[in-house]
Parts: structure tokens; C-alpha cells; sequence
């Protein structure tokens, strides 16, 4: 008999074989980092990480979701547990409790996450109330920038306003490079009544909040222009990149319409107890006035990001 004909009589075939024989399927490929090199430094001086160790301190915050968050519910690859770590120096115990406040946030305000793609947010987008510059600034930052003129009451609630930059948040986090960077936040209040505008003292200087600064700016551009060089920003905010353009973005968020679906829009366990009963900022419903709803937003992205 051939070598090639006992080859077949005593390998059995991967069909004749029982399910519990089958070989495992390959296990899903590990983290890949994609940072240059001149980001692995900036990350190394700014944000304690190691490259060398990164591994390990992922490791580190997976085991201690599992010890003592067991029934949280929550992905544990290693590019997601990143991210949080990134925003908390890589200080394990902080960037557990950033984990928990994310979760808790997300299940305690269903109003706002519950269905959270961007095809149910089309007519925000459309508003122009946000949208992201296509230049970073010279920090290598994403740009978010709100105009809240462009939200009119009576065609949708406020809430509506928010999902929109929670959509576009958690789009930018999924960059390493954003999470390495940050983002700054940039607020116009042309044309937004002082006493609305007066609600957000804690932004006119150029404000820190985790991975987020914020910038308000109304008519006089000068101090924005001290953080945020010209030829980024478009003509609308005394640039000289050109007009803004919303269709860009708006196309990438609709393009990632099946991450969303799969992260914010399956059926979701109850609230875990280590959760506890975690409220939604004070002073928010859909009908609250733009003023109190948004600040109540600042003190919800300081616990999630």
C-alpha cells in the first residue's frame, strides 16, 4: 500500500470526528499596537506607559475586573482595557473606576445610549450642532466642535444633542492615537444668550478633563486663536482652511454604523451591583433647558473619558 493511501486509512478525516474532538478554533489575534514611534515616547513621558509592559498592566486590570467586578459586564480585550488605563496613567485603580463609571453611566442613562448609532441621530448631524475639524491642532488633537446656535428646541430635545457627542466621543476613543493626543472640545457660543452662556464658567480658560479641553469662544477670537492656529480652523472661526464642511464627518459616523449596533444596541444585562443605583446627572431630561443639561454633560465626561 502506498504512503499516500495509509495516510488516509489512519487519519480520519476532520468530518468523521465528534465535536468535542475537533481541534479549538485559533484564538483571536492579540493587541497590535499602532502608535509611531514618536507617539510611543509622548505616551512613555505623559502617560507612564511602557511599552514592555504594557501587556502586563493590561493583564493587571483584566484580573482585577474579574476579582472584584465579576459581574460586570464588559469587554476585556486588550485594546479596550487601553483605553482606560491611557486615560488614567496607568494607574490601575483609577482606571478600574473609570471602567465602572463608563458602565454605569451607559446603563443608568439608557435615554442617551440606548440605541446609539448614528443612523438614529441623522437630523443632528444634519443641524451641523457638531462635527469634527478635518486638521488636528499642532498636538496632534482631533477637534470636536460644537455649536449649539444650530439647535433649534422644537425639532428634537436636547438629549438628542448629547447622544451626538457621545457617538462622536466614542468614535474618536477607538483611535489610539486620540487616546494618546486627547481632544479638544471646541464650544461656539455666537449668537447663545449670555445667561445660557454664563452656565459654562468652567470653560472659558482652556479647561483639562481627562483626555477632553474644552475652549469657549464667542465673538472676539483672539484667545481662541491663542490656543488654536489659524490656518486649521476654517473660515468661520477666522481661519484659513477654507469653510466648514460637516459632510465629512457626518459620513464617517454613518459608515460605522455596524460598531455601533454591535456595541450599543443589543439587549443589555440589569444593572450589576457593583454598579449601585447610579443616577443620570442632576437636572437632565429631555426637557431640560440647554444650559443645565450641559453642564450636567462636563461632570458625565470627566467620569467617562
Amino acid at each position: 500500500m502506498s504512503e499516500e493511501s495509509d495516510s488516509l486509512r489512519t487519519s480520519p478525516s476532520a468530518a468523521s470526528l465528534s465535536e468535542s474532538e475537533l481541534p479549538p478554533p485559533p484564538a483571536p489575534a492579540g493587541y497590535v499596537c499602532s502608535l509611531t514611534e514618536d507617539l510611543v515616547a509622548k505616551a512613555r513621558e505623559e502617560l507612564q506607559e511602557k511599552p514592555e509592559w504594557r501587556l502586563r498592566d493590561v493583564q493587571a486590570l483584566r484580573d482585577m475586573v474579574r476579582k472584584e467586578c465579576p459581574n460586570l459586564s464588559t469587554s476585556l480585550e486588550d485594546a479596550f482595557l487601553l483605553r482606560f488605563l491611557r486615560a488614567r496613567k496607568f494607574d490601575y485603580d483609577r482606571a478600574l473606576q473609570l471602567l465602572i463609571n463608563y458602565h454605569s453611566c451607559r446603563r443608568s442613562w439608557p435615554e442617551v445610549f440606548n440605541n446609539l448609532r448614528p443612523s438614529a441621530l441623522k437630523e443632528v448631524l444634519a443641524s451641523g450642532f457638531l462635527t469634527v475639524l478635518p486638521h488636528t491642532d499642532p498636538r496632534g488633537c482631533h477637534i470636536l466642535c460644537l455649536r449649539p446656535d444650530r439647535w433649534i428646541p422644537s425639532n428634537y430635545p436636547i438629549t438628542e444633542n448629547i447622544r451626538a457627542i457621545y457617538l462622536t466621543l466614542e468614535k474618536l476613543i477607538q483611535s489610539e492615537e486620540t487616546q494618546v493626543n486627547g481632544i479638544v472640545i471646541l464650544a461656539d457660543y455666537k449668537g447663545v444668550s449670555l445667561s445660557k452662556a454664563s452656565h459654562f464658567g468652567p470653560f472659558i480658560a482652556k479647561k483639562v478633563i481627562g483626555i477632553l479641553q474644552f475652549f469657549l469662544h464667542g465673538s472676539d477670537l483672539n484667545s481662541l486663536h491663542s490656543n488654536l492656529p489659524r490656518n486649521i480652523l476654517p473660515k468661520e472661526y477666522g481661519g484659513t482652511a477654507g469653510e466648514l464642511d460637516i459632510t465629512a464627518w457626518n459620513a464617517a459616523l454613518l459608515a460605522s454604523e455596524e460598531d455601533f449596533v454591535r456595541e450599543f444596541c443589543q439587549p443589555g444585562p440589569p444593572c450589576d451591583s457593583i454598579l449601585g443605583q447610579a443616577l443620570p446627572p442632576e437636572g437632565l431630561s429631555s426637557e431640560a433647558p440647554c444650559d443645565d443639561s450641559m453642564w450636567a454633560v462636563k461632570s458625565q465626561l470627566y467620569s467617562c473619558y
